[in-house]
This record gives C-alpha cells, sequence and structure tokens, in this order.
C-alpha cells in the first residue's frame, strides 16, 4: 500500500469517527449558592470541554434559556422548576445546591419602617418565580392585596441602580444586590427566615440532556461537592475567586453564604433518594400553595422530579 493509500485510509476513518461529545451547558447567574460550581471551575474540577457555564445576569434570563432549549440545565429555585414544568420543559432534579436563610429580602428605604407601610408604594421586583414567591409571602404578612402597591418590574441586575435613583421605595431581591444596597442606606423590611423552607435552589436538567450528558453530570456533581469542601478549608482563596463572580469584594462573600444553607452530600441523599424522597414532599406543599396563590395553573406531576444516581457514595 502506499502513502496516498494510507492518507485516504486515515481520512476515511477519521471522517467514520464518532465526533466528540459537546459540553454540557449549565445556565447560572449570580448569587451566592451557585457559586460552586464557578469555584469548581476555578480550580479545575471541571474544564470547558466537559461542562460550560452559560452565565447571565439574572433568573428571567436562565429561566428563558430553559424554555427556549438553548441549555441543557441550569441552577433554579424549586419554585421555578414547577413554573418551567408547566411551561413544557421536562426536567430532573439532580442536586439541591443550597436554601435561603435570610439571604432573599425585601429592602425599603428609610421612612418605611413596617410592611404595612408599603401601602401605596413602589415596589421593584423580577416577576420570575422567586420575585413571585417573595412578594406573595411579604403581601400575606402584610395583609395587602396587589392593587394595595405600584409594582414595578425590574430585573434583579438593575434593582440597586432603580432603587439609588428614586424610581423604587423598595425593591424584592436577594444577595449580593442586599448587601450592595445596605451599604447605601436601605434597610431590610422581610427576609426568608420568615418562610423557611420555602426557596430552595436546585441544579435542575433537561430529561434529554439526562441520557445524552451521564459522564459531565457524573462529574459536575462531583465538582460541588469538592467545591462545598474547598469554601470551608480555604475560606480566604475561595472568598476571593467567588467574589469576582458576585461583583463584590472578597470580606463581603462569607457573610453572604451566613445566609444561606449549603446541604451536604448527606443530606443531599435524604433528599432526594428513598421510598418518598423529602424534596418531594417539600415541592409537593410549596406546588399547592402556588396554585391557592395563582403562581401555578395547575399542580404539576411530581412522580419523577427527582433524579439522585449521579450524587457521589456516601463515604464510609
Amino acid at each position: 500500500m502506499n502513502r496516498l493509500h494510507v492518507a485516504l485510509l486515515g481520512a476515511l476513518v477519521a471522517g467514520c469517527a464518532a465526533a466528540p461529545e459537546r459540553p454540557l451547558r449549565v445556565v447560572t447567574f449570580p448569587w451566592p449558592g451557585y457559586q460552586t460550581l464557578a469555584l469548581a471551575r476555578s480550580l479545575g474540577y471541571f474544564d470547558d470541554s466537559q461542562v460550560r457555564l452559560v452565565e447571565m445576569v439574572n433568573n428571567t434570563q436562565a429561566s428563558d434559556a430553559f424554555r427556549a432549549g438553548t441549555v441543557d440545565a441550569g441552577t433554579v429555585t424549586v419554585d421555578e422548576a414547577l413554573m418551567l414544568m408547566q411551561d413544557g420543559v421536562d426536567l430532573r432534579i439532580v442536586l439541591v445546591m443550597d436554601g435561603s436563610h435570610g439571604a432573599d429580602v425585601v429592602m425599603a428605604r428609610p421612612g418605611i419602617a413596617t410592611l404595612e407601610d408599603l401601602r401605596g408604594k413602589r415596589v421593584g421586583v423580577e416577576t420570575a418565580a422567586v420575585g413571585a414567591v417573595m412578594l406573595d409571602a411579604v403581601l400575606t404578612a402584610a395583609r395587602l392585596e396587589a392593587m394595595d402597591i405600584t409594582l414595578v418590574e425590574v430585573p434583579v441586575n438593575a434593582h440597586a441602580q432603580a432603587f439609588l435613583d428614586g424610581k423604587v421605595d423598595a425593591v424584592v431581591t436577594y444577595e449580593p444586590v442586599r448587601s450592595v444596597l445596605l451599604g447605601r442606606g436601605a434597610h431590610v423590611l422581610f427576609d426568608s427566615r420568615s418562610i423557611p423552607g420555602r426557596l430552595v435552589d436546585v441544579l435542575a436538567v433537561r430529561t434529554d440532556a439526562i441520557a445524552a450528558h451521564p459522564k459531565a453530570l457524573t462529574a459536575l456533581v462531583a465538582a460541588h461537592f469538592r467545591a462545598l469542601d474547598y469554601l470551608a478549608q480555604h475560606r480566604d482563596d475561595a472568598s476571593r475567586r467567588i467574589a469576582r463572580y458576585l461583583s463584590t469584594t472578597p470580606g463581603q462573600v462569607l457573610p453572604m453564604f451566613d445566609l444561606i444553607s449549603l446541604p451536604g452530600l448527606a443530606e443531599n441523599r435524604a433528599l432526594l433518594s428513598g421510598r418518598t424522597p423529602q424534596l418531594i414532599a417539600r415541592t409537593r406543599d410549596l406546588g399547592e400553595l402556588m396554585v391557592r396563590q395563582r403562581l401555578l395553573h395547575a399542580m404539576v406531576p411530581l412522580d419523577h422530579l427527582v433524579e439522585p444516581r449521579f450524587l457521589p457514595d456516601v463515604p464510609r
């Protein structure tokens, strides 16, 4: 066989070889509990050939990417997952990332001392699911109706500027905006500690992507837990790495994490595994509340919501 034949044969074999698997596309945006993924990437726990983080500026953009099918997975709250499912997105929850215990807030100007003082005021909110859930909780606590306030739709990346420019009197927001506004004279009227267990952040995956990217999902979930360990053991360096993704200073990072819970591997197994996964029961309660408050048209099926097989084994 001459060299030309060898070259032609090599080209034929190369052309018949399977194309490399494209990366798993994971949408995310600035929220402290999601930054374990950015931290893991910065530490080399995965790379862009395996998992590609698609970074948006707010959760509306992230949810829209899910609906459009331009991403395979994403970091969302459970209530956002239910709204996506209502809109026809078939997904599974493979990881519980965090729970909010004060990081989601309603912040107001001086002079607005109580929730009842919101009557007649302009309240900025991103009308994605988490904003709607928080706003509903605030109105219920204040014994107000939506017509009693002036709702101003503002994406979270514009919350701080809208407040500082005087376009709103109060804002339904979350970290890192909370820390910015605390430093500019705003104060907290209400936070997620008043609605425990209602705002839980998860990694949700389109069902068709689970079959297409099992190795990448296994690597990503493992990287999240490695990043949690790194955050606990190397707090200063982790804070420095995370600060740039939250557009804040390293000194502000750890106080933000004090306002969220970060379930480890054993807790994730309890939430996602077993005959009756704990997350299913919690999500059913949340879904029924959302139906009553007309945030969902009807309850979505939850039988196959969780998929625990990508969780690493619990060390003995």
